[in-house]
């Protein structure tokens, strides 16, 4: 049986550990001063009450800790205006990107409301990440069905650094979401208000890992690359998802064949790899997007251990404007978790029986 009081205590080491370890970068989001004080302040105190340390002394110690590990993350905050190193070559020429990359990040995808510029300053981005990381760290596992800790899969036990960026989108500048069509917004509300199995997510349904490409963390965290001449292909975390990629120049597949991941097609500019992919299956739907969505992903080798993921999405028919995401992959350990789903398919069940009840007492008038 594990020791309650060593979770937070324990994980805040390991996210030093982690700092150390870790060789990459990650962004996160600075809330107000107010806000990170008040999270700080609650993890701390969660802290005290579970060490058989006295208050003062589990205080000093968990400030400590994490004051130690910020301090190492300072020396490699990811800079976007950084120069790029020259990337590595593989036997036959290539770019080379083979390796194990994390996804998972506390960047948020749109930037906060309070916060009204692209890029922070060295020590703001430290101040943000140091508050998502006490945050992350200070859940106590008796309180969740399912702790991530247990297996070192939370985002403070992974590589993931700080950033300057304030936001993952990149393009529009503002940081956002551009605005839905009617139609896309037609899709989102159906999305919300589904409540049988076929309106249920892809991942819900153990049909794909997170819904992608493309990918934007939330437990889809882990890939590895792999290449061979005329190929790059990628596997990822959730659901064991293969990517086969050709970089051979070949055609891209006739429009009438379709699949969940798409039809991709990849080619080679100076140092990144430049994947255009189409042909999604129609039922496929992702934030609103549906099989008629273009995607272009960039990947480029920023330095030894950075891989740096940009994508665009083009959609007239469900938003306004493309919009573009940029994020810094840090290397990771090697191994792949198995992605095991729900066996049975009991938890997809469940979740349905769930919303038809809370259908059926919405459209009763019960409280809600």
């Amino acid at each position: 049986m594990r020791n309650r009081f060593f979770v937070p205590l324990g994980a805040v080491r390991l996210v030093a550990v982690a700092m150390v370890w870790a060789p990459v970068l990650v962004a996160a989001q600075a809330p107000p001063s107010a806000m990170v004080n008040q999270r700080e302040e609650a993890a701390l105190e969660a802290a005290r009450k579970a060490s058989p340390r006295s208050g003062d002394e589990a205080m000093a110690f968990f400030e400590n800790e994490v004051d130690a590990a910020i301090a190492k993350a300072l020396e490699t905050v990811f800079d976007p205006a950084k120069p790029l190193s020259p990337s590595p070559r593989t036997a036959w020429g290539d770019p080379d990107l083979r390796g194990h990359w994390m996804v998972e990040t506390y960047t948020p995808l749109q930037r906060p409301d309070n916060v009204t510029k692209a890029l922070y300053t060295p020590q703001e981005a430290i101040e943000a990440f140091r508050a998502a990381a006490i945050e992350d760290a200070g859940v106590d596992p008796a309180t969740v069905h399912y702790d991530w800790k247990e297996f070192g899969m939370d985002g403070w036990q992974s590589a993931i650094r700080p950033s300057l960026r304030t936001s993952l989108i990149v393009d529009p500048a503002d940081g956002k979401l551009p605005a839905l069509t009617p139609e896309g917004r037609r899709r989102r509300e159906a999305e919300e208000r589904g409540n049988s199995v076929l309106t249920r997510s892809l991942v819900e349904r153990c049909v794909t890992g997170n819904q992608g490409p493309p990918r934007i963390g939330a437990r889809d965290t882990d890939s590895q690359i792999h290449q061979v001449p005329g190929y790059v292909i990628m596997v990822t975390q959730s659901n064991q998802d293969v990517r086969i990629i050709p970089v051979d120049g070949r055609p891209p597949l006739d429009s009438s064949v379709r699949s969940w991941l798409g039809s991709p097609s990849g080619h080679w500019e100076g140092d990144t790899l430049v994947v255009k992919t189409t042909n999604f299956h129609p039922d496929r739907v992702w934030r609103a997007s549906a099989g008629d969505m273009q995607l272009e992903e960039r990947f480029t080798r920023v330095d030894a251990d950075t891989l740096l993921y940009r994508f665009t999405v083009t959609d007239p028919e469900t938003y306004v404007q493309p919009w573009t995401v940029e994020n810094p992959l840090p290397r990771s350990r090697p191994g792949i978790f198995e992605w095991a789903c729900h066996e049975q398919n009991y938890g997809l069940i469940n979740v349905v029986t769930g919303a038809q009840i809370r259908a059926t007492e919405y459209e009763a008038g019960l409280p809600k």
